[in-house]
């Protein structure tokens, strides 16, 4: 037997529909038509059966179709069970399927094709009463049907509702994967160029002792600037990270800033030739930046993983056009350089994270980066749009291209 778990809100509506019920049963106890030549006894037996019709409302959770079926089938001769059909044939139009409920329904009025074919035979009271009862039976099923429409409403916003919840949940949280993915890009990109420039000078200095005081002293002095400016940078970014969201803006790299990086780059003995970028209006900013930080990544990779290595930057391009940036490495004059432990082609340690930082970017641009060997150097290839208007296009609009180079 299936056990039904009824809260103290289902006992009081199992209670209220008994006590409905019964009421029902008594007020209309004077209005039943009952004929004269019946026994008294069937009308002490018909009220008994009345009061167990209302005891059995209490099972209409466990037993609904079952318990419609007998009250209307014992209500066409018992005159006290119309309380009792009423919430019974309610039940099943509020918790059943529909196909159950046009069964019951089509029980409930099955007489009412005979009762209207010998309408005009019967008497007054008697017509007027079946006439109230199938009024009232149809009334119990509607009712029943719109309290499940009801509740299939409800439950229906009450899921979209959840789903909304659930879908900003995930939006949420893609927002703050999004943010921590471009912390880690802006970190990677901004301090990965300064100390790679402190790790290549600390190794001379390791590897050449001997070296004449001049050389030693500017190895010393590049050190130290290399030093602050990365302690300049990792302040900036980390008070990004503490500020309010009104002051989370910090001058980012634009295209024109290539040139300053090339000098810093040949600042520290690199050999590095630069053509571009094309005179006029820059890019947008995001393409713009993109481009820097590729041109710094593959210049940082170049130094860590060719050292020596001849460096070519090219920048060409025009607007609603296409962005070509391409930065190829020769072949280092001696042996590369074994990478640590941890570090990959990315450079710096990062485990090929470098490179895939910039496809990403690239790809956020609306563009795209490859890379490889080219020539006994290394090539890293990338297109990006280069929109018109002030912001860069989404992906897969415009076409360009930006080439890069970084490490032997």
């Amino acid at each position: 037997m299936r056990r039904i778990h009824r809260s103290p809100r289902d006992w009081a509506a199992d209670l209220a529909l008994f006590l409905f019920a019964a009421c029902f049963a008594a007020v209309s106890a004077q209005s039943v038509p009952i004929p004269a030549d019946l026994d008294p006894l069937w009308r002490d037996v018909d009220q008994v059966v009345g009061a167990l019709g209302c005891a059995a409302v209490l099972l209409r959770r466990r037993w609904p179709v079952a318990l419609a079926v007998v009250v209307l089938l014992a209500g066409t001769r018992a005159h006290y069970l119309v309380g009792p059909t009423m919430v019974a044939v309610f039940t099943v139009a509020a918790t059943r399927p529909w196909r159950v409920t046009a069964w019951v329904a089509a029980l409930a009025f099955a007489p009412l094709p005979v009762f209207l074919w010998g309408l005009a035979e019967l008497p007054e009271d008697r017509a007027s009463s079946a006439l109230t009862y199938f009024a009232l039976i149809a009334g119990a099923i509607g009712w029943g049907l719109f309290r499940r429409s009801r509740q299939q409403l409800i439950a229906s916003l009450r899921e979209r509702a959840e789903l909304a919840e659930a879908g900003a949940e995930l939006r949420a949280e893609r927002a703050r994967r999004e943010t921590r993915e471009e912390i880690a890009r802006e970190m990677h990109d901004v301090l990965g160029h300064r100390l790679s420039l402190l790790s290549l000078h600390a190794g001379a200095l390791e590897f050449n002792p001997g070296a004449p005081r001049e050389e030693i002293a500017r190895a010393a002095e590049v050190i130290r600037e290399s030093t602050q400016l990365a302690l300049r940078d990792l302040r900036e970014v980390i008070g990004v990270l503490r500020a309010g969201p009104e002051e989370r803006e910090r001058p980012q790299p634009e295209l024109a800033d290539l040139a300053r990086l090339v000098a810093e780059a040949r600042a520290t003995g690199g050999r590095i030739e630069l053509t571009g970028p094309p005179d006029g209006p820059g890019p947008p900013a995001v393409v713009g930046r993109t481009a820097y930080r590729i041109v710094q990544e593959a210049l940082t990779n170049a130094r860590k993983h060719a050292p020596g290595a001849a460096v070519a930057v090219k920048v060409t391009g025009e607007p609603a056009g296409r962005l070509a940036v391409e930065v190829r490495n020769t072949p280092p004059p001696g042996p590369a350089p074994i990478p640590g432990e941890g570090e990959g082609e990315g450079g710096n340690g990062s485990g090929g994270q470098g490179l895939i930082g910039l496809a990403e970017r690239a790809r956020l641009a609306g563009g795209e980066l490859t890379a490889g060997p080219a020539d006994g150097g290394f090539r890293v290839h990338a297109w990006l749009p280069w929109p018109t208007t002030g912001t860069a296009t989404a992906a897969g609009q415009g076409s360009g291209t930006v080439a890069v180079a970084g490490q032997g």
